[in-house]
């Protein structure tokens, strides 16, 4: 079995050797990740309707999920979104603990089951990794520490490649790739910008993003109660521990026999009999470690699995407790009343103002003008052919930069004159109340008001 994972120190960090047990668990993980591997690769190239199903686009402030369009204008949406995020974190984390962390996180996914199992291969097991780097710079040491990081450099680069087209869409990336770097020298330079950091999260930060920088852990020690289930260590089945010994007198009232095998196998370095600590991040490799010893000495499983303090203290069955009931009621709700939101949102947006500055017009005809600039969005996943029409037949609408046609999940600006009958303005502002049609189907009504000299 390999030894505790911290040997080589520096000053400035403690530097971990995590080894690899292959249990059931392992396998599911791994399983899980090569689904998301290749979501996330894929993914900028998938499309619903035309429109991609992931855009992040904060420069022009367009983001496309699922393949619907969302515009700022949507932005109370986004903050319903992020209520319903923040109440399913809560809740997930009251009953389940970290284990998004373990399974689901993205940084753990390349981390374990991306970049340490090309580490492995490459440099061997811990203990050989251990020595690799204790040891001076042979031609062996220059030689596979050169391919390990030409590899996660490349990996890195891929990354980053594929994180820019969930920001900038797919046919940007195209562009950036196979047109000359003079024309996307901002693309370029934002690419190779993310390779470093990509490349310098797994090879130097790693285990820190999850026990230093990501305030998830701290969150969940806030969160997690004696009802939580989470990894962890039954301490009323395992203790007292002791080495197991060939001595046939021997006697051991606890099932652990102190192997240190989870601790060998932990990418954060903790051990996970002292109890349930922040730096878990439940990623089940103790306990895929533990069952491979507890097969080998014909012991019950699971002496780590998971487990709620109740479980293990009260020997009882998990529970659905009156606090996850409560966050599950309010979670339907704010899901429920976005739903509602965005089944009910119209495909388009028109927002209307009247040029600042500019004073009322008299126009031919007995009529008064005011002039007014407008943003129109087309949220649907079609082209459609846009005209603005006042409710009140007597005012008429003069375009001088008309609307047209506008494209699938595009926007354009508009500039026209209201033209008012003199004789029925009867205030200094009048409210006027506009249509935005296309064809004959009238897709959004907005309100502006009017200026103009009152009527006597």
């Amino acid at each position: 079995m390999d030894a505790v994972v911290d040997d080589v120190r520096t000053e400035k960090r403690r530097w971990l050797y995590p080894s690899l047990r292959k249990g059931r668990l392992y396998k599911w993980r791994s399983a899980i990740s090569y689904v998301y591997l290749l979501l996330f690769f894929a993914g900028p190239f998938f499309k619903i309707g035309g429109q991609p199903v992931l855009l992040l686009n904060f420069i022009e402030r367009r983001f496309v999920i699922l393949g619907q369009v969302f515009w700022p204008q949507d932005i109370f949406l986004f903050v319903i979104a992020t209520l319903v995020f923040v109440v399913f974190v809560t809740l997930f984390t009251i009953t389940f603990g970290r284990i998004f962390c373990g399974w689901i996180c993205p940084q753990t996914i390349f981390m374990e089951l991306v970049f340490r199992k090309i580490e492995i291969w490459i440099e061997g097991d811990a203990n050989k990794r251990r020595k690799l780097d204790a040891e001076g710079w042979t031609n062996e040491k220059i030689l596979k520490k050169a391919a390990k990081h030409f590899i996660f450099i490349l990996l890195s680069f891929l990354i980053a490649n594929t994180f820019l087209a969930y920001v900038i869409g797919s046919e940007g990336l195209i562009k950036i790739i196979t047109q000359p770097v003079t024309a996307h020298v901002v693309g370029f330079i934002s690419i190779w910008v993310f390779t470093a950091i990509f490349y310098l999260v797994y090879s130097q930060v790693r285990e820190l993003v999850c026990t230093v920088i990501c305030p998830y852990g701290r969150l969940q020690g806030v969160l997690i109660d004696k009802d939580t289930v989470v990894v962890a260590y039954n301490d009323v089945r395992g203790e007292p521990r002791g080495k197991l010994r060939k001595d046939a007198n021997q006697t051991l009232k606890g099932d652990c026999v102190d192997c240190d095998l989870c601790v060998a196998v932990c990418p954060t370095g903790i051990d996970i009999r002292k109890g349930t600590q922040l730096e878990c991040i439940n990623c089940t490799a103790c306990i895929d470690a533990c069952n491979y010893v507890m097969e080998k000495i014909n012991k019950p499983l699971n002496l780590v699995g998971y487990y709620s303090e109740n479980m293990i203290t009260n020997n009882q069955k998990p529970s659905f407790t009156w606090r996850m009931a409560g966050y599950s009621v309010i979670m339907v709700l704010l899901i429920g009343i976005l739903s509602y939101f965005i089944f009910s949102r119209s495909d388009m947006d028109i927002t209307v103002m009247r040029s600042a500055g500019m004073l009322y017009q008299e126009q031919p005809g007995g009529y008064i003008s005011n002039i007014y600039n407008a943003e129109i969005i087309n949220k649907s996943n079609v082209t459609k052919t846009i005209t603005i029409k006042a409710t009140d037949p007597a005012i008429k609408i003069k375009y001088i930069q008309s609307p047209g046609a506008i494209d699938k999940g595009g926007a354009v600006k508009v500039v026209f004159f209201v033209m008012m009958p003199a004789s029925s303005i009867h205030s200094p502002k009048t409210t006027v109340k506009l249509q935005l049609l296309s064809g004959n189907k009238v897709m959004e009504t907005n309100s502006t008001s009017f200026i103009g000299p009152i009527n006597n």
